[in-house]
């Protein structure tokens, strides 16, 4: 395994860590447990998607595995978003984990899009 695989590794584990201690801390509301757990989903199966994507048995699977992740990063966008605009939870205290989750989608992308070129 090299450097960056483990490094997306590492990165995408850590970032679904911290999905969880967001969902963790979001109030018991029905709003905020709705979309606490379309959060928690779609957060903490990019690393799960990511790994399988690393074992595929081909480059087409392996795309399409990355697809995966970066689909279910921008869903993981759209529920912070919505915690944020819905007052649920203050923009502060979601800025790095909004930053994250934009540095891994620019990152999948820039993936594919090698992986579609050669």
């Amino acid at each position: 395994m090299n450097e960056e695989v483990e490094t997306l590794i590492s990165r995408t584990k850590k970032f679904a860590l911290r999905i969880i201690k967001l969902y963790s801390s979001l109030p018991k509301t029905v709003p905020a447990q709705v979309i606490g757990k379309q959060l928690l989903r779609s957060g903490t199966s990019v690393g799960a998607n990511y790994r399988e994507a690393y074992r595929s048995r081909s480059k087409q699977e392996f795309t399409s595995t990355l697809g995966i992740c970066l689909k279910e990063l921008e869903e993981t966008s759209y529920w912070l978003d919505l915690l944020v605009e819905s007052g649920i939870t203050p923009k502060e205290k979601l800025e790095q984990l909004i930053d994250e989750c934009n540095q891994l989608i620019s990152i999948f992308v820039t993936i594919i899009k090698k992986r579609k070129i050669s």
